[in-house]
This record gives C-alpha cells, structure tokens and sequence, in this order.
C-alpha cells in the first residue's frame, strides 16, 4: 500500500494505518496504485453491490490514513452521536436552507484547504439504472478532479484511477470514469450491478430482478 503524499488530507499515526493494514491483510484485499497527491477531490467508489463495500473502504482509508468525508443530513449529528460522525469525517447538511445540497457541499470544498468527498454515485447496492449526476455537479462547481475507485473481488483488490478534471460534458466524463471502473472492478453480486457497468463488463442488467444483500 503505497503512502499517501503530502498534499492529500490524512489522519491517524502509525498505530491506526498498521491496524487498517492488518484487518485488509487478514480479509486478503490489497490496494493497487496510489491516491493522486492533490488536496481537494470528489473519491467515487464503484461497483457498490453488497455491505461488505463499506467494510473494505473503511479499513482501506484507516490503512492509508487518509481523511475522507461524507455529506449527511444535519440533524443525525445531535448528541454523542454527532461527536462520532465529525470524528468519522461526515459534515452536516441542512436539508432546509435555501442551498441545495450540492451547493453546500461546493461550499465546503471552498471552506477547507484540503477536502475529499466520498460517494458511491450508483447510490444503491441494487441494480441502479444510472448514476447519479451530484458527484459530478459537486466537482465541477467546486472545481476538483474526481477520482475513482474501482473494487474487485475476484483478484480482492482497489485500484485508484488518475485525477479526472471534469468539463461541461457529463457523458464523456462519465465515460471515461466508467472504462476504468469496468476494466478494473468485479462485483461481489453480479446481478446487482448498475446498468452503466453492467453494459461495459457485457453482463446482463437485472434491474428490479436483482437480489436482496
């Protein structure tokens, strides 16, 4: 696991990555490639078809140390609970201010001087018919590269693309996240691969026939 470079947000010591780098050793998963060095960037996690994902991306940002965030709705963060969700990195939202949430996040991008995003744009473990476009508005407005990673459990690997600077052009950019994301990725459940990938990969899209987790 290579480490992250200087301009990338990091947390944690030497403790918590060697902890994060055990738990990925036992599970048998490696990382391949490198996050980009660069302060600011929306990270998209793709195929997303089990919750087994969110285990893996855990360990895989505790081994690296790196310092990723999350948008949720505000009013999650009351009590000790808040406290454990700022520490997790998750930043609120509030769902009733005239901003929409896109902007909020574009906000936040421009509040910090180093800032990563992380979302799973199928938005769903089942099937999704598309992607969905927040990811893309959030870094174009905020003007950051997306960057994505792209699982695979057949080889239990992650592999991190180059930093895509996002255009006016919504499909060509989808397009090329979606080549790396197909070529590198296999699902834990190939039915329940979002019609995007599933397309790419030649597999058939099962649609609402997809399986519970």
């Amino acid at each position: 696991m290579a480490p992250l470079g200087p301009r990338v947000p990091q947390r944690g010591n030497a403790f918590s990555r060697g902890l994060g780098r055990l738990v990925l050793r036992l599970m048998g998963w490696r990382v391949v490639g490198s996050v980009p060095d660069v302060p600011k960037m929306v990270l998209v996690g793709a195929p997303h078809t089990t919750n087994l994902d969110g285990v893996i991306a855990f360990a895989i940002l505790i081994g690296l140390g790196l310092r990723a965030s999350t948008m949720i709705k505000d009013s999650a963060f009351r009590g000790f609970g808040g406290v454990v969700l700022r520490w997790l990195g998750a930043v609120p939202v509030n769902r009733k201010s005239p901003k929409g949430i896109v902007e909020q996040t574009v906000d936040a991008f421009h509040q910090n001087e180093q800032f990563v995003l992380l979302l799973a744009p199928e938005g769903t473990r089942t099937a999704a018919k598309a992607w969905k476009r927040g990811f893309h508005h959030v870094a174009l407005g905020a003007g950051v590269p997306i960057v994505a990673a792209a699982i695979d459990y057949q080889r239990k690997q992650v592999s991190f693309n180059q930093p895509l600077q996002p255009c006016s052009d919504y499909e060509a950019d989808l397009g090329r996240l979606l080549d790396f994301v197909a070529a590198h990725s296999a699902p834990r459940h190939a039915d329940r691969l979002s019609k995007p990938i599933a397309e790419r990969q030649g597999r058939p899209w099962r649609g609402e026939d997809a399986g519970p987790d």
